[in-house]
């Protein structure tokens, strides 16, 4: 099993930043891949970036790119994701997620074995 905690979520101005860190522990070396999805109420859940535990393999999300960044630190068993020139729309619960799998769609969420519990970002206008 690997277990997923996510943090750093809160409120901020338009325009603003935050960094979310997702810790991962328990059997890590099962998984291969980690990735951000959200969700905003009465919304699906929305794929935002993954990478691999190397950091040489990422993928951004329509919403994501140019502004939001995925990076690893396979020290500490961590994942990141900045965001930066942040939006109203980028409001939602993000989600952490980790997947065992070397192949397949990186971008649905069915692909994806262990899932955090979220952390809220709320963007104001």
């Amino acid at each position: 099993q690997v277990q997923l905690v996510e943090s750093g979520g809160g409120l901020v101005q338009a325009g603003g930043s935050l960094r979310l860190s997702c810790a991962a522990s328990g059997r890590t070396s099962t998984t291969n891949r980690l990735a951000w999805f959200r969700q905003a109420p009465g919304k699906a859940r929305d794929f935002v970036a993954t990478i691999s535990w190397s950091g040489n393999s990422t993928y951004y999300g329509h919403a994501a790119k140019d502004r939001f960044t995925i990076s690893t630190d396979k020290s500490k068993n961590t994942v990141y994701l900045q965001m930066n020139s942040l939006k109203p729309e980028d409001t939602a619960v993000y989600y952490c997620a980790a997947s065992r799998r070397y192949s397949g769609t990186y971008f649905y969420p069915g692909n994806y074995d262990y899932w955090g519990q979220g952390t809220q970002v709320t963007v104001s206008s």
